[in-house]
């Protein structure tokens, strides 16, 4: 698999990231490697709070979340996903599956050998991040979703989604930080997009960002659905601490949080948080916010 890998010098100095970066390799499928950034912040013997992002952001968008979450005592391991960030980048978009995203992330989990595990995820960071829950329930203590679904493509995805579907591959340029800066409530700053941007020196690196709206499931025959209906049998017996915290300007995602709160167990009894004037990127918009929520339920839940 030929996969392209960012120049270092492309994420010196990003406002607000001051964090050490980590590898680990991953099998690519093919018989090679891919290299899988992380960051790894806070106490080394605490339980990990896992932070998963989305599409087309990467471990930056937690840049804010972190030095709450660790002031509070906990282990941060925020991984970008593969085609993201400081990861390796596949080359070509056919490269990009559902199933081989789990995998890299699985084999990530494996190789830190996380347990007790606080899932934080948005966006891709769920469809990705509660498979690996179901797949792994002894390892994950609890989750909150923000933002984000396990899509079976057996619901209409809604206006907003096809729209940017549409838009993700007819654009000739994509733009990985004004998508950010479009999606949010707050104005982001020049210096702020431009980090965004910083993983992908041209368009040939976009990949795997162009390729992540094709993969969400949105008829029952895609390669995914079953999948994803397996991993909703282990969630609807889910009994663990489960938190929904949407932000309350997602035409994306609007109205995933009841879904959750009804079919997964572990929602009831819950203080499930509305984030006030958060847009679908609402660690962007209100990450402190969020990370506070985030400490109040594990410590409401340990």
């Amino acid at each position: 698999m030929k996969a392209l890998r960012t120049p270092e010098e492309r994420f010196d100095n990003l406002p607000g990231y001051p964090f050490a970066p980590n590898y680990v390799q991953v099998s690519d499928t093919e018989g090679g490697e891919l290299r899988v950034h992380y960051l790894d912040e806070g106490p080394r013997d605490a339980a990990p709070v896992l932070l998963m992002h989305g599409e087309p952001s990467w471990s930056y968008l937690y840049r804010k979340m972190i030095p709450v979450l660790v002031a509070a005592g906990h282990r941060v391991i925020a991984p970008d996903l593969v085609g993201f960030g400081r990861s390796d980048k596949p080359a070509d978009r056919n490269d990009y599956t559902y199933q081989r995203h789990v995998d890299w992330m699985q084999s990530v989990l494996d190789q830190l050998q996380l347990q007790d595990v606080t899932l934080v995820c948005q966006d891709w960071g769920g469809l990705i991040g509660l498979r690996l829950v179901a797949d792994n329930p002894d390892s994950f203590a609890r989750v909150v979703a923000a933002n984000t679904m396990l899509p079976t493509g057996d619901q209409d995805p809604g206006e907003a989604f096809k729209n940017w579907q549409k838009f993700s591959q007819e654009v000739p340029e994509f733009p990985t930080g004004g998508i950010i800066d479009g999606a949010t409530t707050t104005e982001l700053k020049p210096d702020v997009i431009a980090a965004y941007d910083a993983p992908y020196p041209d368009e040939s690196y976009k990949e795997g960002a162009r390729q992540f709206p094709l993969l969400v499931p949105v008829s029952p025959d895609n390669p995914a659905s079953e999948a994803n209906r397996a991993a909703w049998k282990v969630l609807s017996q889910w009994s663990k601490p489960f938190l929904t915290a949407f932000s309350d300007s997602d035409p994306i995602t609007a109205g995933g949080d009841k879904i959750m709160q009804k079919m997964i167990p572990g929602c009831e009894g819950q203080n499930h948080t509305t984030i006030v004037n958060g847009g679908h990127f609402l660690q962007e918009d209100q990450g402190e916010a969020l990370a506070k929520v985030v400490v109040e339920f594990i410590s409401a839940n340990a």
